[in-house]
């Protein structure tokens, strides 16, 4: 993850959307809350109980809007209490425009009610920009969507031939993270949570988020990131495509803060691109656009090309085989509008190695600058991996629209 995505902070969200899940759990209460008010005006309506608040007259069908609108609300603020779904806020403006024209039924008994309602409606709107039609989550769905059903999945699988030619701390960890035997990987999708700073003086905040990579002649990546900022909602979205990186940042899903290109983006993403496909697709490397040069029994160098523009790297493995660290001096690390880069070694040590979903793989990572004074070296990434899908042919439905986050190294 680069600078521009630490500077802007993160902390987990849900609902699909970016919502703090405290604020979340309080609007929820307060919609519950409205809609069963409601019930008074269909209780006096219907004829169900004398409510003696209600001062003006409600008849039978004023008092079966009441119950629609009751109705409405509460099952709106079921759904926000679960996170879930996306078109919340659809629901939610059809739920707060039936109980206005409740209230209008009623204006000088239930007034006070409107201001519950613009809230309803404040918060729809909301969510409309975060997931709704044009919004980055529904970029990133599409994208992902898309970039996925343009990758055939591997059908040779990675045998012991394929690692004849390669350095040997190189093959041993292909062997050893269970790729042999086992379809080539064209594509993954991966889930991630953690923290982040922009700085060894910043505090650290929570993160979460979703990445999707493709590979082959056009390697793709994409992720999508929620988080806050002072309280704000950001919405960060990066894409790779054609050896080509943008990073976008919007506050409130409304406000763009960041719109990261150029060389130095485009170089930097090179490298992140090479950092997923080494650490968390192993079964890729076979037949990458790589040039490995043995170093010593624990360390290789690769150069990884794409579309003219190379990289490289040094892999260091433990005794056991496990991929633990990965350095390149070819990253920039962004200022925090994004618009200027200074280049520091990067390195993304690895820990906590598991079985995952079949294969072995990192459980804990980190992302590290190497920088110069007054900062000098530090750690701004702490991350885990969650969960991890191999040439999948769809995104997981169960995980959509949920936020998560950057793979190890989101730029």
């Amino acid at each position: 993850m680069d600078e521009v995505s630490v500077s802007v902070g993160a902390t987990v969200l849900g609902l699909g959307a970016p919502v703090n899940t405290v604020i979340r759990w309080s609007l929820a209460a307060v919609v519950v809350g409205h809609g069963l008010i409601h019930l008074l005006g269909a209780a006096k309506g219907l004829g169900w109980s004398a409510i003696p608040q209600l001062k003006e007259p409600i008849g039978a069908q004023a008092g079966a809007l009441w119950l629609l609108a009751a109705a409405l609300v509460v099952t709106v603020g079921g759904l926000l209490a679960a996170g879930k779904p996306t078109w919340w806020w659809t629901l939610a403006l059809v739920a707060a425009a039936v109980s206005q024209l409740a209230i209008i039924t009623s204006w000088s008994d239930a007034k006070a009610g409107t201001a519950a309602n613009i809230v309803l409606v404040l918060a729809a709107a909301y969510l409309l920009a975060s997931v709704g039609p044009g919004s980055f989550h529904a970029q990133w769905d599409t994208q992902s969507t898309q970039a996925l059903a343009a990758t055939s999945p591997g059908s040779a699988l990675v045998t012991e031939a394929d690692l004849v030619d390669l350095p040997g701390p190189l093959a041993a960890y292909i062997a050893r993270s269970g790729a042999v035997g086992q379809p080539r990987v064209t594509s993954f999708e991966a889930t991630f949570h953690g923290r982040i700073r922009s700085g060894p003086q910043e505090a650290w905040m929570p993160f979460t988020g979703r990445q999707v990579n493709t590979y082959g002649p056009r390697p793709q990546r994409l992720f999508i990131m929620d988080a806050t900022r002072s309280g704000l909602p950001v919405t960060v979205l990066h894409q790779f495509e054609d050896a080509t990186a943008r990073m976008r940042v919007k506050v409130l899903s409304l406000v763009p803060v960041v719109d990261a290109v150029g060389p130095e983006m485009n170089q930097g993403e090179t490298v992140t691109v090479f950092n997923d496909l080494v650490v968390m697709a192993p079964g890729a490397i076979i037949g990458a656009p790589i040039r490995w040069t043995a170093i010593d029994d624990h360390h290789v160098r690769g150069v990884f090309t794409d579309a003219g523009q190379s990289v490289t790297a040094v892999l260091t493995f433990d005794s056991d085989h496990d991929l633990v660290d990965f350095v390149s001096q070819d990253r920039f690390r962004a200022s925090a509008d994004g618009t200027s880069f200074v280049s520091q070694p990067w390195s993304t040590p690895l820990s906590a190695h598991r079985d995952l979903n079949g294969r072995r793989i990192f459980a804990h990572g980190e992302g590290r600058w190497t920088a110069t004074l007054p900062d000098g070296p530090f750690t701004y990434l702490e991350f885990d991996l969650d969960d991890i899908s191999y040439n999948p042919q769809h995104l997981d439905n169960a995980a959509a629209g949920q936020p998560q986050v950057p793979a190890v190294a989101a730029p």
